[in-house]
């Protein structure tokens, strides 16, 4: 059972603070034990939002639980019923902290959830989320997806300023902001307050009364609004990170929190003001290769859609004569199939995938990250034994993992293996969210494909290129993304990286 976080919860000491400081404690003593690794580039957070219903919370945990990819190291869940506003957050996955008896303990007709990976912020119980602030304008809790690029110079004004911060995490920097706004009434603080961060950023906030929710000017993370039909009284608004989280809520796809945009809801309905306009989108495009989920419609697209039309353009751009096209589970799959047809070569799961362990950067030791794959992957040696094998993955990072499956097909038999990656590669680190390793740390930015090639032991490699990946995610929206990652091309102003918090090793 993971060790919770109360606050405001009837019968309950509240110790957070004390709590947590003194696991920020513990855990900055064993972090210096342990070096980061990556061979995946970490998801950012996952949120969502319920206004109206009478189980608020349970509607809330049911749309973390779709959302739980998008972070597993925490995860959290505030209440309101008009009066009282409680919290409940811990380490550990959705259904691990948020059992039938923690659930009673929130009641309320509104809701705010977040499941985290730490980006900006200690991975710490300290920095789980929502964040509850007692301020001047109220009680607020907020639930944050992104990263903020000049929380530095925020915090140190607001601290000179005499604000109090209970976290490293930037999302309370905005909590802050709207404290000390000189804005009449709250909404135009919560406005005010947008409008001086610069970075990604989509959140929900909740007061005792009020449900907001919000994404920065540029539409860097996705959060979409839907509406639960009641015939017998007001609907129940819910917003959510990915649309997936709405299936699983039975709630209906409204459409998307536009860039720039904050919307109120109350017992009165829903409001929306543009607290900013005229900025190029510019929103995040390994939201279709990676992240979200392949079920999600992400940024007004559907996920399935872009990553078969991905897998298809791999064929178009470099084809090679196979067998057999196999993905790396599960993120090549959609890609894969879309390669299979465009190439006329069968698809088959020649890795098979162990759900139970994990991911492997969650790992907290060496030996055991060591031996992830294996752990992970299992080759169908049939499938693969003298046969020429594209093998589809999303993603080269470090290039470790890459050269790990490539050795496992081959030892299964494979007479050739050709890597296709469905994106460009990954040159820069990204300051907006995804937990990036440095730029000496991505592979791709310090040698060409050939080289790449050579240390994966593959017999080629071929990644999508830029071009063929803009054609592949864009549609009748004709949304524009940042791309920041394969160019080194950032769309809001450069800001080094000693700037930002760094993000520790998930524990």
């Amino acid at each position: 059972m993971s060790r919770l976080l109360y606050q405001g919860i009837e019968g309950v000491v509240d110790r957070s603070l004390e709590l947590a400081l003194a696991q920020v404690g513990a855990e900055d003593s064993s972090r210096t034990q342990r070096a980061p690794q990556w061979d995946k580039l970490r998801e950012e957070c996952g949120i969502v939002a319920i206004h109206g219903h009478p189980e608020a919370a349970r509607q809330a945990y049911l749309g973390l639980y779709a959302l739980q990819h998008r972070g597993q190291e925490s995860a959290g869940i505030a209440t309101a019923d008009g009066q009282h506003l409680a919290n409940i957050k811990g380490m550990g996955l959705v259904s691990e902290i948020f059992t039938d008896d923690v659930l009673q303990k929130l009641p309320g007709y509104m809701a705010i959830g977040h499941t985290r990976y730490s980006t900006t912020g200690d991975s710490a119980l300290l920095n789980a989320q929502p964040i509850r602030v007692d301020s001047t304008k109220g009680l607020i809790a907020i639930a944050h997806n992104g990263n903020l690029v000049n929380l530095g110079n925020l915090r140190a004004r607001l601290e000179r300023d005499g604000a109090y911060f209970q976290t490293t995490s930037d999302s309370e920097i905005i909590v802050q902001l709207i404290a000390h706004s000189r804005a009449g009434t709250l909404v135009d603080a919560i406005a005010d307050s947008l409008s001086q961060v610069e970075g990604a950023f989509s959140i929900v906030m909740m007061t005792r009364d009020r449900v907001f929710a919000a994404r920065d000017p540029r539409g860097f993370r996705p959060l979409s609004m839907g509406r639960i039909k009641n015939p017998e009284g007001p609907d129940t608004i819910v917003f959510a990170s990915e649309t997936c989280a709405f299936d699983l809520l039975r709630a209906e796809y409204e459409r998307d929190v536009l860039p720039g945009e904050l919307v109120m809801v109350t017992g009165d309905g829903v409001t929306s003001r543009q607290y900013a306009s005229g900025i190029p989108q510019s929103s995040c495009i390994f939201e279709h290769v990676y992240f979200a989920r392949p079920d999600s419609r992400i940024f007004g697209r559907w996920v399935q859609e872009s990553r078969d039309q991905m897998g298809r353009q791999l064929a178009r751009e470099s084809g090679v004569p196979a067998d057999v096209v196999v993905p790396v589970p599960d993120s090549g799959v959609t890609a894969a199939l879309g390669y299979a047809e465009q190439a006329g070569i069968p698809f088959r799961f020649g890795l098979i995938r162990n759900h139970y362990v994990g991911r492997t950067f969650i790992e907290p030791e060496q030996r055991v990250r060591d031996f992830g794959v294996r752990l992970k992957l299992n080759p169908v040696r049939n499938l693969l034994e003298g046969k020429r094998v594209v093998l589809i993955d999303d993603s080269i990072i470090r290039g470790t993992t890459s050269r790990k499956i490539v050795r496992m097909v081959r030892g299964a038999g494979a007479r050739e293996v050709h890597l296709r990656i469905s994106c460009p590669p990954t040159i820069s680190p990204c300051f907006y969210g995804v937990d990036t390793p440095s730029k000496r740390d991505l592979i791709a930015a310090n040698q060409s494909v050939e080289e790449i090639r050579r240390y994966i032991e593959a017999d080629s490699l071929a990644y999508l290129s830029l071009d063929g990946l803009l054609k592949c995610c864009d549609g009748s929206e004709h949304n524009g993304y940042c791309t920041a990652c394969y160019t080194g091309n950032y769309p809001t102003q450069w800001v080094d990286v000693n700037e930002i918090l760094p993000a520790a090793a998930s524990l």
